[in-house]
């Protein structure tokens, strides 16, 4: 089963659970032509919610809880959603408030609860009902990705025309653009023509 959002702009999921994350951010409308915003409607909400679920499942090899959406959880899952796709693109952005510190925005608020499992280990389980409780998953998987030292390589697409999200897998971790051909190759030959405007202008 495939993660419906991110495949839809060619790009791989993420590793494990964070591909729900990954996910999440590419359900905007984005590409060209433009792709349907997966949480604009109730029905779209709702199976895209229902497939990734069933792919997280697979990859955590966990059971899901069934995910009832209303109208009012779709603008819920689209600030979480919003406030997501900030913090990341916030990495690339200078701005900074009066105390010279970068603003990065609160992201939702979310329950969990600690069980020990058969193996004698700790383990955190999302809670609520509705969007509270995709809410819970993907910052359980924000949280773990941080702990695994993952989490700074899921980035936003530096081409503003495209802001996918992205899953950098260079070594160095130095990727900029979702797709090199798309994004990449583009931008660079834009950035290189201003370059040759402002040269003869000046001459």
């Amino acid at each position: 089963m495939a993660w419906s959002a991110s495949t839809r702009y060619e790009v791989d999921p993420a590793p494990l659970g964070l591909a729900l994350v990954h996910d999440l951010l590419n359900t905007i409308p984005a590409g060209r032509p433009r792709a349907a915003d997966l949480l604009d409607g109730l029905a779209d909400a709702q199976a895209w919610v229902d497939q990734a679920l069933d792919c997280w499942a697979q990859e955590r090899e966990q059971t899901a809880a069934p995910v009832h959406l209303t109208e009012s959880d779709l603008e819920e899952l689209r600030g979480l959603r919003a406030e997501l796709r900030r913090l990341l693109a916030s990495r690339n952005d200078d701005s900074a408030d009066a105390d010279g510190q970068t603003v990065v925005p609160a992201v939702h608020v979310a329950a969990a609860a600690v069980r020990m499992d058969r193996n004698g280990r700790a383990v955190l389980e999302p809670r609520g009902q509705g969007w509270r409780y995709v809410a819970a998953l993907v910052l359980l998987e924000v949280f773990q990705a941080q702990q695994a030292d993952t989490w700074r390589r899921l980035k936003i697409c530096r081409n503003t025309r495209c802001t996918t999200a992205f899953f950098d897998r260079s070594r160095n971790n130095s990727g900029v653009w979702h797709s090199t051909k798309t994004c990449g190759n583009p931008e660079n030959l834009r950035a290189h023509r201003a370059r040759q405007r402002v040269r003869t202008s000046g001459l």
